[in-house]
């Protein structure tokens, strides 16, 4: 049986709480603990409810949703859902699950809790992990690459699942993030965007690119110690001799199909 995520609302509309709560009811694992009107009493149900998971607006009386994350010390999940797009790099930058704006649909909402459900599982094994080593608590997972990369493009804010990420090459200040059927333009240098990428899963291949591992599909090796790259969907890259080394281990360790 699924251990019962237990879960907070809060927002300062009665309607948006109603309908996160009838959304809520259709996860049998999420269990609701209390449901808050602003910041403050927000504040204060994480610190009498220790929960797993919070819904929480950001705009509230008192004490905005940021600062009742602040309050909480070390904050559960957190799920912002907001009428305003202008906070999600914050939102990201506290660690947030997800943020959907409202209005929402029950699709939108379901990909949250999918979200939210994959973190709180993550953070208890991790705690698990620490009582059975004695490691401190949360040390394994303190410094953990994002699943996500926040790019702005003037007003808009898009979030960009690192998994749907073919490769990603230079362009001057600029990293082009290669997905399936279109390329998204970062500003981010592209070495700056690989300290935060995990090195388990993005490969450097040339000064100027970056692959995804899940998407290798073949490497050719040629007779200047390079390597031919192709992905999935095709796409060719070649890498450059002082990055083939790594290329040498994805080759003899069978994550290529």
């Amino acid at each position: 049986m699924t251990d019962l995520i237990r879960t907070v609302i809060a927002d300062d509309e009665v309607l948006a709480r109603r309908t996160i709560r009838a959304l809520v009811a259709g996860a049998a694992d999420l269990a609701v603990v209390a449901e808050c009107r602003d910041g403050l009493e927000t504040a204060r149900a994480i610190a009498q409810h220790a929960p797993d998971l919070v819904f929480l607006d950001i705009q509230m009386p008192g004490l905005d949703g940021f600062g009742a994350v602040l309050r909480a010390g070390t904050p559960p999940v957190i799920v912002f859902v907001t009428a305003h797009e202008r906070h999600a790099v914050r939102a990201f930058d506290v660690d947030a699950a997800d943020y959907v704006l409202k209005p929402f649909d029950d699709e939108r909402f379901g990909r949250a809790v999918v979200r939210a459900r994959l973190e709180v599982q993550r953070r208890r094994l991790v705690a698990l992990a620490s009582h059975l080593t004695g490691a401190p608590p949360g040390a394994a997972g303190a410094d953990r690459p994002p699943a996500r990369l926040v790019v702005k493009d003037g007003a808009t804010t898009e979030l960009i699942d690192l998994a749907a990420i073919h490769c990603i090459r230079a362009e001057g200040y600029y990293a082009e993030l290669v997905l399936a059927d279109r390329t998204v333009l970062m500003r981010e240098p592209l070495q700056d965007l690989e300290a935060r990428l995990d090195p388990a899963r993005f490969v450097r291949i040339h000064r100027s690119a970056i692959v995804n591992a899940d998407r290798l599909v073949e490497l050719q090796p040629t007779f200047h110690g390079e390597y031919r790259v192709v992905l999935k969907g095709g796409a060719e890259l070649t890498s450059s001799r002082g990055y083939s080394a790594r290329l040498q281990v994805l080759a003899r360790s069978g994550r290529l199909p």
